[in-house]
């Protein structure tokens, strides 16, 4: 375990829900507000807590962020706002995993690296499999969308396709990039909106979301291939995987709930397993079948945070972060974690 930033999801139990990016929901949120939307009005409607949104590390619903969406499009009067969302903004201003894709060397190299990190962007259930597929139908190749229930959420289809096309356009300017659309939902009533911006017949009701594009769209060179930015921008990309990847356990979300209370004296277990609608015995029931006890994660969280909090606080500042109820408290559990007091280790 780390300490550092955390996962900030609104209060949803991460153990269930899907998430997606706190940067892609501000820039959507920020896409609405240009077209003329209230940001307040926004966030309210959404369920979304601004200050969720100040690190674009952090996660917020995905059940939020479509709220998100269908109310800025009505606010907008703009139905087709998942299109014009998608084409309108740079997808490396919005996502690290864009910042990864420029580093890459090639097309091809990036579609992995989207691959590999598309759940930082937004969580998908794929059972496993990739989230988008090469497949050669029919004597083309087509670039599939596989994430389950689409239509449920079609405009995830409209500026997911709108991306690719317009992020080669803005690279690549006439690239013949994708020569035909086939979408899974029933055609809209703006319709017309989608071969204006993806510059392909499209196919409603079909059986699959797909592009066919041009074969060698893969061996394109990336404008920003540099392999010593990628290897930084996905060391740091690895570190936000395993950090979601936590959430994923009900102890990562134990020390998400416990991190912002330690300081309130609200760390007893009662009252963190009213905060994720558990009773205590299921909250007690499901930490045992992970191989933890409340007081282990507990004990662990504050030793952790102890070390990172003393390398810029006082000994005082950090018993009060942690919740002891004073210094000598804090400093037998110190010593019982490292064998030495927090002031011989601090000054060490």
């Amino acid at each position: 375990m780390t300490a550092g930033p955390r996962l900030v999801t609104s209060g949803i139990n991460r153990t269930d829900r899907p998430t997606v990016s706190a940067g892609y929901a501000q820039a959507l949120l920020d896409f609405a507000v240009s077209l003329g939307a209230g940001r307040a009005e926004l966030l309210a409607r959404s369920g979304i807590a601004p200050d969720a949104l100040t690190d674009r590390d952090n996660r917020v619903p995905l059940a939020s962020y479509v709220t998100l969406m269908r109310t800025a499009k009505a606010i907008c009067e703009a139905p087709d706002l998942g299109l014009r969302f998608g084409a309108g903004t740079n997808f490396e201003e919005v996502s690290l995993v864009g910042l990864i894709c420029r580093a890459a060397g090639t097309m091809g190299e990036a579609l992995q690296q989207l691959n590999r990190y598309r759940r930082l962007i937004a969580e998908v259930d794929l059972g496993g499999g990739e989230r988008f597929e090469l497949v050669s139908q029919d004597g083309g190749l087509w670039l599939e969308d596989r994430r389950p229930d689409p239509n449920a959420f079609p405009e995830l289809t409209e500026e997911t396709f709108a991306r690719f096309v317009c992020e080669v356009a803005r690279g690549y300017g006439d690239f013949p990039f994708v020569t035909a659309v086939e979408v899974t939902h029933a055609r809209p009533a703006h319709a017309e909106a989608y071969e204006a911006v993806l510059k392909a017949p499209v196919v409603f009701g079909a059986a699959r979301n797909a592009l066919r594009i041009e074969p060698s769209w893969l061996s394109l060179k990336t404008h920003g291939a540099n392999q010593y930015v990628f290897g930084i921008f996905n060391d740091r990309a690895q570190a936000l995987l395993a950090r979601l990847e936590a959430t994923r356990t009900v102890r990562g979300e134990v020390e998400r709930l416990l991190m912002p209370r330690l300081h309130l004296g609200a760390a007893g277990m009662a009252a963190t397993a009213r905060a994720m609608n558990l009773s205590r015995p299921t909250l007690y029931r499901r930490l045992k079948a992970e191989g933890v006890s409340y007081e282990q994660v507990l004990d662990e969280l504050r030793q952790e945070l102890a070390k990172t909090y003393l390398a810029r606080l006082s000994v005082n500042e950090t018993a009060y972060l942690l919740g002891f109820s004073d210094r000598s408290a804090f400093s037998r559990a110190f010593k019982r974690w490292t064998g030495q007091g927090p002031r011989g280790w601090k000054d060490g």
